[in-house]
């Protein structure tokens, strides 16, 4: 496999980080600019999931739909997220592992680097590469498989989802392989891409807008806790006012009641009823 065209696969990343950039500005997000672009490319999946050679089917899952356009597609139900972003763009990652039917999932998900990458046009990275040649996989967590399997739709924009980033990954016309990891809301967390000039992951740039779109999450995540913790504090804080309320009336109530007692005992004495 030749490396000549290494320099122009890796500006092909760049320029999809800013065109992916540009859309986020304008508040249209990675997925539906991804949806966008596969709508021109071929077939789409709302009529193959309408139209099966001797009639119309519905509710086709995803793996079907995948399938039908990509019949040599591998789909691995494994949640990925444990990879870390940087190491998708490690030329020693093995992810040609996830092109085959039969993968050891924590082999290949807890996978830990040991020493420094090698080379990227080293023997051993071009057989690597090589070998996945025209080759596509996508891994679905089995989180994200559920929801689907109970959402057609859902399933139905994922693939979507899917088809337009192999599409864009066509682009110019080449050959090439997709590995793509999605995340349980069928959004792209990560990718790798391999062309006849080599191997192009997630630009330094790209693994900062995860990074970034991540802690967002979890900023949010922590601003819902917090959010719920003063709930709390505030309900509980109204029950003990409530409570005290009940405590007071009711010691109000059992005073009143002792005072009419006695007022009753005083004129009963007096009129000579009690002795």
């Amino acid at each position: 496999m030749s490396i000549l065209g290494v320099n122009g696969a890796l500006a092909g990343a760049y320029q999809y980080a800013n065109r992916t950039q540009k859309t986020t500005t304008r508040g249209t997000s990675f997925t539906e600019q991804l949806q966008e672009t596969g709508k021109s490319g071929g077939v789409s999946f709302a009529e193959l999931a309408t139209t099966k050679a001797a009639g119309t089917v519905t509710g086709q899952s995803f793996e079907e739909m995948m399938k039908g356009k990509y019949p040599e597609m591998k789909i691995h139900q494994v949640d990925a997220s444990k990879i870390p972003s940087g190491i998708w763009c490690r030329t020693d990652f093995p992810f040609e592992k996830f092109f085959d039917d039969n993968v050891d999932y924590d082999e290949v998900v807890n996978w830990k680097p040991s020493g420094a990458a090698p080379a990227m046009n080293s023997k051993e990275c071009q057989a690597r590469y090589q070998s996945t040649f025209g080759k596509k996989s996508v891994l679905v967590p089995p989180a994200l498989q559920e929801k689907m399997d109970n959402d057609p739709a859902l399933a139905q924009k994922v693939a979507n989802t899917v088809d337009a980033f192999i599409q864009q990954s066509q682009m110019p016309p080449r050959a090439v392989s997709v590995l793509i990891s999605l995340d349980e809301n069928g959004e792209i967390a990560n990718w790798t891409t391999c062309t006849e000039g080599g191997f192009m992951g997630p630009s330094e740039k790209e693994l900062r807008m995860l990074a970034e779109r991540k802690r967002e999450k979890e900023e949010k995540a922590a601003e819902y806790e917090r959010i719920a913790e003063e709930n709390a504090i505030k309900r509980k804080l109204r029950e003990q006012q409530e409570d005290e309320r009940y405590y007071k009336t009711s010691t109000a109530k059992k005073a009143v009641s002792a005072a009419a007692y006695t007022y009753e005992q005083n004129i009963m004495e007096a009129a000579g009823i009690l002795k």
